[in-house]
């Protein structure tokens, strides 16, 4: 069953192969301040159900829902379906390649 604790041990980041295009990824995912202030809450929460999500924003849930799914897209954040449930938390790997990239520049 999920909770607001559960969050999975890891799951690849999802990359295109080259830095560039990486980073072009993940830069487009976190080009809406809506996506940067759920990266935000899920960094200080440490995980989240959608719903709970949804309550920090003042965004229908459906909208939500679909900045999360850029954002798992992207790789930056992961997530557990139970159902209903999703929960999603900040993949860690993602974030350190993002600043790495960013590092680079």
């Amino acid at each position: 069953m999920i909770n607001e604790q559960t969050c999975p041990e890891e799951l690849p980041i999802n990359i295109k192969g080259k830095p560039i295009d990486d980073l072009a990824m993940m830069a487009k995912a976190l080009s809406h301040p809506a996506r940067v202030t759920i990266i935000k809450t899920l960094a200080k929460k440490g995980s989240c159900l959608t719903g709970s999500i949804a309550e920090e924003l003042p965004l229908a849930p459906s909208t939500v829902s679909e900045h999360l799914r850029i954002l798992r897209d992207s790789g930056l954040v992961k997530g557990t379906i139970d159902g209903p449930k999703r929960c999603y938390c900040v993949n860690p790997k993602a974030i350190e390649y993002l600043k790495s990239l960013i590092s680079e520049l």
